[in-house]
C-alpha cells in the first residue's frame, strides 16, 4: 500500500489535472480505494491546507472553482 505522503500526492495531481474535479468523500473513497478514516483524514488535510474547499452540498473541490461557481463573472462593458 502506498503511503498516506503518495496519496496525498497522487489526490493533489487528479486535482490539479482535471479542473472541476468534484468528489463527495464517498467518491473519493472508490476512486483511490481508501477507506472511511484515511479518506476522511486526508480530504481534511488538504481542506486545512486550503488545497481543497467544501462546498455546501459536501463535495470536495478547489478553491479556485468553489469561487467560479459561487459569484457571477464580471463582464466588460463594450466601448459601443
Amino acid at each position: 500500500m502506498a503511503s498516506e505522503g503518495d496519496v496525498l500526492h497522487r489526490i493533489q495531481g487528479e486535482y490539479v489535472e482535471m479542473p472541476g474535479l468534484r468528489l463527495t468523500e464517498a467518491q473519493a473513497q472508490r476512486l483511490w480505494g481508501l477507506d472511511s478514516a484515511v479518506c476522511s483524514a486526508l480530504m481534511g488535510a488538504l481542506v486545512d491546507a486550503k488545497f481543497l474547499a467544501i462546498t455546501r452540498d459536501g463535495a470536495f473541490v478547489r478553491p479556485e472553482s468553489a469561487r467560479t461557481a459561487l459569484q457571477p463573472v464580471a463582464r466588460k462593458a463594450s466601448g459601443r
